[in-house]
């Protein structure tokens, strides 16, 4: 098992083996809990895992209830998130009882939004069955559901008692959804950590989960930890976030995640170059792992649409956007750009 301890003002575990969810109950247990866990899950990843956790939590003297919500980023809306607190409340969950998210990012910032705010607060634990879950967004303590204007604006810092993190479970995901996952792992080689950056083409990630999904979270707990109310380093993390949110939202939503953050990283790249930030090869290295992983590079909007949906994204700082450039592999920065000084970024990136 490996074993990453974050040390938030909330500190907690991310254990990381394969095989392990049949173990979770027992684990709970080591750590003092008991009464009821409540499961929430979709109806996707339910079918498949849901059985295996409640028997674990069962056979571990837990009362388990379980809901189950509809599958897809559509579905984190305050309309299921009150579904949420809801079955909470028919269900007489106290303080001293535990949510678990059982899914993909979806159910776990919706699951963790619901634990962050009913009763003013319980605790929860991460499941994440997403390659793009397991090594950023069950870490960390951001939860959220999203408004009809944009993604993630309702929302609390909530950190979770336990991130149990079982890499079997990632082998029934659809190629897409792995990809999507892979550009958020190639977003920490180019952030942080260039031998791992390089290693992602020697070796492909699925014959590496946990060795990959490891460094990932020690790399995320290394910025957590210096900044957990996402004030200064943790926007690092933002890597291919700023342009490729704004891609998510140009597209409808059509487009993936995974997708926007890969297109955002070639285009900040391309854009870095273009400005003499980077060395000229830097973008080349960034599109070769992003095409070998099956990943788009090109932008498919123009500049002024990206930079418009880009100003109407929540990590801007009044007229101000701060920007995540690379300068080399394995070294990020952040800038501060003025709003009407986005285009000139964008173009050098490659939109029209």
């Amino acid at each position: 098992m490996n074993t990453i301890h974050v040390p938030t003002g909330r500190p907690y575990d991310v254990c990381i083996r394969a095989g392990s969810l049949p173990e979770l109950g027992e684990k709970l247990v080591t750590m003092g809990r008991r009464g009821t866990v409540a499961v929430i899950s979709d109806d996707t990843v339910f079918p498949l895992y849901g059985e295996t956790l409640c028997r674990s939590l069962a056979q571990a003297g837990f009362r388990v209830v379980c809901h189950i919500i509809p599958a897809g980023e559509e579905h984190k809306n305050l309309t299921v998130y009150a579904q949420v607190l809801e079955f909470l409340a028919r269900e007489h969950l106290t303080r001293s009882d535990l949510l678990a998210a059982l899914g993909g990012g979806v159910v776990g910032d919706l699951t963790g939004f619901a634990a962050a705010t009913y009763l003013r607060g319980l605790d929860y634990i991460q499941i994440p069955t997403t390659l793009l879950s397991a090594v950023d967004s069950s870490v960390g303590g951001k939860t959220a559901v999203d408004l009809s204007v944009g993604k993630n604006l309702a929302g609390a810092f909530h950190q979770p008692s336990l991130v149990w993190c079982d890499p079997a479970l990632l082998s029934s995901l659809p190629e897409a959804v792995f990809r999507d996952g892979c550009a958020e792992v190639i977003k920490y080689g180019l952030l942080g950590d260039a031998a791992f950056f390089q290693s992602l083409g020697e070796l492909p990630i699925r014959q590496q989960l946990e060795r990959v999904i490891t460094r990932c979270v020690e790399m995320k707990r290394d910025i957590v930890a210096d900044d957990e109310l996402d004030r200064g380093r943790r926007q690092l993390l933002n890597l291919g976030h700023t342009f490729g949110h704004a891609m998510e939202s140009c597209s409808g939503y059509q487009l993936s995640h995974g997708q926007c953050v890969a297109m955002g990283m070639a285009l900040i790249t391309r854009a870095a170059a273009a400005m003499g930030l980077c060395p000229a090869s830097l973008p080349g290295e960034v599109e070769a792992l992003l095409i070998s992983y099956g990943l788009p590079t090109s932008v498919p909007f123009g500049a002024e649409e990206l930079a418009q949906a880009a100003l109407s994204d929540k990590k801007r700082s009044g007229a101000r956007l701060h920007l995540v450039v690379p300068h080399d592999l394995g070294d990020c920065r952040l800038v501060d750009v003025p709003a009407d000084g986005l285009l000139p970024w964008l173009r050098g990136g490659g939109a029209a």
